[in-house]
């Protein structure tokens, strides 16, 4: 009884301590998230209506000069970054990381990087929280489990997902796995920062679906085939990422001057196809989910704008052009095969989250948060495929591999993506002869 006693006692005594941890979490970052995304907001708008894409190889200049010389650990997308500092540095972050990446990202997106902003929220979340624990003189695993509030948090109030940004805050690190322990803390972040960023006049898009879905094999079929080509699409993108990549490092140049070469690259690829895959592109995303027409290579093109931008020294996150890729993509597959357009944009969206992230949970709560109750089961699904179909691959290389994605594949698990020296395939007997003879093998074995 004395036992059960102490046991409820220090559970209750948790309890409360993370309760209120992850509320000061949940202001700090939403107050910081909210700072960032008006500032951003006001840059958009004053750039807005110029031909903005002449700026880019000065703004790109700029962005890798300040990260450079500041803040070397703002480069990127950001959420790698906090991927790579929880399971290297137990959460440890640099303080000036939070005002470098807030002043890249914005001269980035504002003068038409094609990046996104929840990068930026992650990273400033996870910075501003860093800071807190090193106030409060926590150790290495109170620290890491602040931390990771601070990621739930940021993708909570950049999007508006408070449930699937706190899902995603767990589900991001270790492909195939959820950190358990920190699913409270990170609820409650996540909860309390989108409250925040709302009270404070940051708006959403939420665009539910007018969608009564009328179960039929040939719906969930398209479905499937809608969740094995998000897939393919997920795929395409991780690799034209890592293509550009190590490009851009064979280009023995002072980062700087590979801003410059890269903007004017952007500049020119805008020139020829068009402008509407520089920036974050909410209105094409927009346009896609409400059934209107967009450019059939339009996801193709934003791969590779996206790639020069985050290789050539840009600052901003992946999710925003991943639901662009999604949303587009979407769009192409129904048009094509004469399915309706908006509804797979919508699956689209989430699909690719899903797949280039290995985040299944968090893409299908989501689809319910920003779409409505109506599409999620045929979201889930395809979310689902995606993740399966993307393979042992991600665009955070950080990420720590838990779980195979099938038992006829053997990968090496407990290292980090970019570590895992490739996949093997290993025939399996699936005969019934086959399957009895391994049975009886076991059962040899457990008897010596």
């Amino acid at each position: 009884m004395r036992k059960a006693v102490v046991e409820q006692s220090v559970l209750f005594v948790s309890i409360l301590k993370w309760v209120f941890l992850a509320s000061c979490a949940g202001v700090l970052v939403g107050f910081a998230t909210t700072v960032f995304l008006k500032i951003l907001n006001h840059g958009i708008a004053y750039t807005e209506g110029l031909q903005f894409y002449f700026l880019l190889p000065a703004a790109l200049f700029l962005s890798a000069l300040i990260i450079t010389y500041l803040a070397p650990d703002a480069k990127g997308h950001g959420t790698e970054k906090v991927i790579e500092a929880i399971h290297r540095k137990s959460g440890k972050m640099n303080p000036l990381v939070v005002p470098v990446k807030l002043a890249a990202t914005v001269i980035t997106i504002a003068c038409g990087g094609s990046a996104g902003k929840e990068g930026p929220c992650a990273q400033i979340g996870a910075g501003v929280t860093s800071v807190f624990a090193d106030l409060l003189k926590f150790d290495d695993k109170d620290r890491k489990k602040l931390v990771i509030c601070g990621i739930s948090a940021g993708f909570s109030t950049v999007f508006g997902t408070p449930i699937a940004g706190a899902i995603f805050g767990v589900e991001v690190l270790l492909v195939g796995n959820l950190m358990y322990e920190v699913l409270l803390p990170s609820f409650i972040a996540g909860i309390v920062g989108f409250q925040v960023s709302s009270a404070l006049g940051i708006t959403y898009f939420h665009e539910p679906l007018n969608f009564v879905p009328v179960f039929s094999s040939a719906f969930f079929i398209k479905v499937c085939f809608s969740g094995i080509f998000f897939g393919l699409c997920s795929l395409a993108f991780i690799e034209i990422m890592h293509l550009v990549e190590k490009g851009s490092e064979r280009l023995q140049l002072w980062s700087p001057l590979k801003g410059l070469i890269g903007g004017g690259i952007l500049a020119a690829l805008a020139w020829i196809f068009s402008d509407r895959y520089l920036g974050l592109g909410l209105d094409t995303i927009r346009e896609s989910v409400e059934g209107a027409a967009v450019p059939y290579g339009g996801f193709l093109l934003k791969m590779l704008f996206s790639s020069v931008t985050l290789a050539f020294g840009g600052s901003g996150g992946v999710v925003t052009p991943i639901f662009f890729i999604g949303a587009t993509a979407g769009s192409t597959f129904g048009r094509v095969l004469g399915f309706d357009p908006n509804i797979f944009a919508a699956i689209g969206m989430v699909s690719l989250l899903a797949g280039a992230a290995n985040t299944p949970i968090s893409a299908s709560i989501m689809a319910v948060e920003i779409f409505g109750p109506t599409v999620a089961p045929y979201a889930a699904v395809a979310c689902v495929i995606s993740f399966l179909m993307t393979g042992h691959r991600s665009i955070y290389p950080s990420q720590v591999l838990s779980m195979v994605k099938s038992s006829s594949l053997l990968v090496e698990m407990g290292k980090e993506m970019r570590d895992t020296h490739g996949v093997s395939f290993e025939p399996r007997d699936m005969s019934i002869a086959g399957g009895i003879s391994k049975g009886f093998d076991k059962v040899k074995k457990k008897k010596k």
